[in-house]
């Protein structure tokens, strides 16, 4: 077989050698040691948590390096493509705090722009490039086309695939067929090739494996360590009809040339690894470093794992923002997941940057990480916890502008008095820790606003006219002027005057001689003012709420017993 005439009449409008594009893509001036990384997704509209859990790695790995993260679009699946997906997918991961050096980026017109000098960072967009290495490949005999004649064609797309496939097994007898036919397929003649072309027949070109399925060939995952997999015996498609490569080409040409020095992606491409690696020898390329990240497992109906789907709660990214879950908060989860010493340098460090935390490919799990909302929940309160008062009045009012617009309009009314309920028990080195989400901000400051005001609790045991007694005589005597120990002074004064001791240690030792405690009055008094028995501390509720509203509700309270 003359290649040099296969390669010319199959690619007769490519012109640039492999040499040609390396010069435009020259090798990066970065630290020694710096990682390059990518996230490179298929953009459907929908952003996985697994899809966050790998840029996670891929950010810290390069820039804690001092190295490069980078995002590409690889959109050559067109029957998959959603419009509007690539600028989502974007805006999200800047939504949980992952924003790339250079790639794909969203521009002043809303569109997809480009940033940096390895682009176009679109796969869609880098045809010539790949016909160039396609071309190369069928120079040196590494590659041939497979075409289809128009009969054929229609023939093909007649076919019910999913019912052909589900109607035969794989058989032994099977594959030794499939293995005859791509036999079949590299046997042409030059005259056949100009015949179809002439005739405008569209052709795919398929790689020739040089692997045998029975042999192994060695490998290494950062995660996994050192793996056998079953050599490449099959003569994949590297080029479609349309010139477009799929993925496993397209990966080895664009990580090359954009200086991939780490690829981080998920198990289920293991299978693959032998594929790429023989495209990179074909190449000539250097096979860049893989990380093989667990997957991402969530619990099925009888308890057993499995791998997080999309129809799963919590597989979309979307799941957590209209839950409430501030990013910093599932960015905290995930790397607790990722590295097995993270909590451990959290708790030693609680008010560092996440970003001080030296992230390591050693201390990463190569078993299925099972998604755990209780944790979540609680980690997520840790965090809230150790936010400013402002903190949270900006990511309470971001969220509820779209999922709560009442209660947004309640915060944009009075920043001040927001700002002062979010102050309460905030700081120092116990924290209250009241609430994980913002959705759960609402319920727990509700009572602070007349408009969403709705008792949930009432005082039980005690006897209508003593809990009317002690509410009147607190109601005659407070002044929204007194410091917090002239305020409980006036609750133990009347907690003796209306039966009640005023001193817990002396109540202890014989509670049967009194009706009740200072504690219990104190407790009338939170109940009629807040509508519940447990609530943050009350001198500064009540301060919060001012002298008039809070007469008003026990005035009211009074009156309903």
């Amino acid at each position: 077989m003359d290649f040099e005439k296969l390669a010319e009449l199959l690619f007769a409008d490519v012109h640039e050698t492999p040499a040609d594009i390396e010069k435009k893509y020259p090798p990066r001036d970065l630290p020694q040691d710096a990682k390059v990384t990518r996230f490179a997704p298929s953009p459907t509209g929908f952003v996985h948590l697994g899809g966050l859990y790998q840029t996670i790695v891929g950010e810290r790995l390069a820039h804690q390096s001092g190295g490069v993260f980078y995002l590409r679009i690889e959109d050559t699946d067109d029957k998959r493509e959603i419009k509007g997906a690539a600028q989502k997918l974007i805006t999200t991961l800047a939504h949980y705090g992952v924003n790339f050096d250079e790639g794909a980026v969203i521009g002043d017109d809303g569109e997809i722009a480009y940033k940096g000098e390895y682009g176009p960072y679109k796969q869609s967009e880098r045809g010539p490039i790949y016909r160039v290495y396609a071309k190369d490949l069928v120079r040196r005999g590494l590659a041939y086309p497979v075409f289809t004649t128009r009969d054929e064609l229609e023939a093909l797309n007649a076919v019910d695939k999913k019912a052909e496939v589900k109607s035969r097994e794989w058989t032994e007898d099977l594959a030794e067929q499939q293995k005859e036919e791509m036999l079949a397929r590299r046997n042409f003649t030059i005259e056949e090739v100009e015949a179809h072309l002439k005739n405008g027949d569209p052709f795919v070109l398929r790689i020739l494996a040089s692997g045998d399925g029975e042999r192994k060939v060695k490998c290494t995952d950062l995660i996994r360590g050192e793996l056998e997999l079953p050599e490449n015996d099959r003569d994949e498609i590297i080029l479609k009809s349309n010139g477009i490569p799929p993925y496993h080409f397209a990966h080895a040409v664009d990580d090359h040339l954009m200086g991939t020095t780490h690829v981080i992606r998920g198990e289920e491409w293991l299978a693959s690894l032998p594929l790429h690696l023989q495209l990179f020898s074909y190449l000539g390329f250097k096979t860049p470093k893989y990380m093989h990240t667990a997957q991402v497992m969530s619990l099925d109906a009888n308890g057993n794992k499995k791998k997080l789907s999309k129809r799963d709660m919590g597989a979309s990214m979307d799941d957590y923002t209209r839950l409430g879950y501030a990013p910093e908060c599932v960015r905290e989860y995930l790397l607790t997941i990722l590295n097995s010493n993270y909590e451990e340098w959290r708790a030693k460090n609680p008010d560092l940057p996440y970003t001080d935390f030296q992230f390591s490919i050693k201390k990463m799990s190569n078993s299925g990480c099972l998604i755990d909302f209780e944790k979540l929940e609680d980690i997520s309160k840790n965090v809230l916890s150790r936010m400013t008062a402002g903190q949270i009045y900006s990511g309470a009012l971001e969220w509820s502008r779209e999922y709560d617009k009442d209660f947004a309009s309640a915060l944009e009314k009075d920043k001040e008095k927001a700002l002062a309920i979010f102050s309460i028990g905030r700081g120092g080195k116990k924290p209250r820790k009241d609430f994980g989400r913002w959705s759960e901000v609402r319920p727990f400051v509700s009572f602070f606003y007349d408009e969403f005001f709705a008792p949930e609790d009432r005082i039980e045991g005690f006897a209508a006219e003593d809990i009317a007694s002690c509410l009147s005589a607190f109601a005659a005597g407070y002044d929204e002027n007194d410091d917090q120990n002239a305020w409980f002074d006036k609750i133990k004064q009347i907690a003796a005057q209306n039966g009640f001791c005023p001193d817990m240690k002396q109540y202890k030792a014989d509670p049967s001689a009194y009706k009740g405690s200072v504690a219990d009055v104190s407790s009338f008094v939170r109940v009629a003012v807040t509508g519940r028995l447990n609530s943050p501390d009350l001198f500064t509720v009540m301060n919060i709420l001012g002298k008039q509203t809070t007469l008003e509700r026990i005035d009211s309270y009074i009156r309903s017993l």
